[in-house]
């Protein structure tokens, strides 16, 4: 007889990201069609069953009244928007969360609703991630949370948390390959045109939006020449003649101006060079790190490391294109 349905609950509020809800629901549909049966249940609930408004003014309609919903539940997803802030101080919110999640087999948060698992006491001591933009504020409103703001998603436990909008999907992708196997995600992930590549430890954004644009032309030309030919000389000294800099002024010049050492931005790009080759070609681990300019698959293999947390061999095993 096939599994009894697994009950997904969404906890929704006004001015929520419309994509933190739409976007899982859709794989977990999407896995109730690859299955062929009714693996997952969704539901939606609010403090107040019936309709409100996600922050880009699309009506959504909740379910069910928070208090309503008995326990226990599957998985529990918060989500999260521009509405979080007014959701914190809303006390019957955050208590049915605590309440829900107490049972629950696992409970999740995408974005800023990492923020309303943190104020239901639910995130102390764990390791967990959410929007970039929001990391900060997250770690000195709940100190007790340890916040890395890198990942797309962290899963400590039976909690799991996400970044922004559309890693949410990688979450929800996650959650059913941890359900399923990694051919059902593999098939949504299809179905939907989604590249299920992703590590959960892949940083939210490339080296080239997690850097700064700097204000010098000289300085401009000098990141578009690490991303042209990273397996270039792009030491310090090349770099500075590049732009027609002291070695010291520029270091100083570059780290002020794009946020990052030279250094550290060279090696961002020439990993997320990598990454592409190793998804993309058929090009040995040795030859991929020759193109990059790491020279060795040593030294490429420490970059991953530092970078992604993961090897250069385990990145293509895992997430090379078909």
């Amino acid at each position: 007889m096939p599994a009894a349905p697994r009950s997904v609950l969404f906890v929704v509020f006004p001015d929520l990201q419309s994509l933190d809800l739409t976007g899982p629901l859709e794989v977990f549909a999407r896995a109730n069609v690859e299955l062929g049966r009714a693996a997952y249940t969704t539901a939606v609930a609010a403090t107040v069953a019936g309709a409100l408004r996600t922050n880009s003014g699309i009506g959504i309609l909740a379910d069910h009244a928070l208090a309503d919903v008995e326990a226990p539940i599957d998985t529990l997803v918060v989500v999260g928007g521009s509405g979080t802030r007014a959701a914190l101080e809303d006390e019957a919110l955050v208590r049915g969360i605590g309440r829900l999640a107490g049972d629950a087999r696992r409970v999740t948060s995408v974005c800023s609703g990492a923020f309303l698992l943190a104020a239901a006491g639910l995130l102390d001591g764990r390791r967990v991630t959410t929007h970039w933009q929001w990391c900060d504020l997250l770690q000195t409103t709940f100190p007790l949370v340890d916040v890395d703001p890198d990942p797309i998603f962290v899963r400590d436990g039976d909690v799991w948390t996400s970044a922004g909008v559309t890693a949410g999907m990688d979450l929800a992708l996650a959650l059913v390959e941890d359900d399923h196997g990694r051919d059902v995600a593999l098939a949504i992930a299809r179905d939907l045109v989604l590249f299920l590549r992703r590590p959960a430890n892949q940083s939210q954004f490339s080296a080239h939006l997690a850097a700064q644009l700097a204000e010098r032309d000289g300085l401009r030309e000098v990141q578009r020449f690490v991303t042209d030919h990273p397996a270039a000389d792009c030491s310090v000294a090349a770099l500075a003649h590049l732009a027609h800099m002291s070695e010291r002024h520029f270091a100083r010049c570059f780290a002020t101006e794009v946020g990052t050492t030279p250094a550290r931005y060279v090696e961002r790009v020439r990993v997320e060079t990598a990454r592409r080759l190793l998804e993309d070609t058929n090009d040995g681990v040795d030859a991929v790190a020759r193109a990059c300019g790491f020279g060795t698959a040593e030294t490429m293999r420490r970059a991953f490391l530092r970078v992604l947390r993961t090897t250069p061999t385990e990145y293509r095993r895992r997430f090379r294109a078909a």
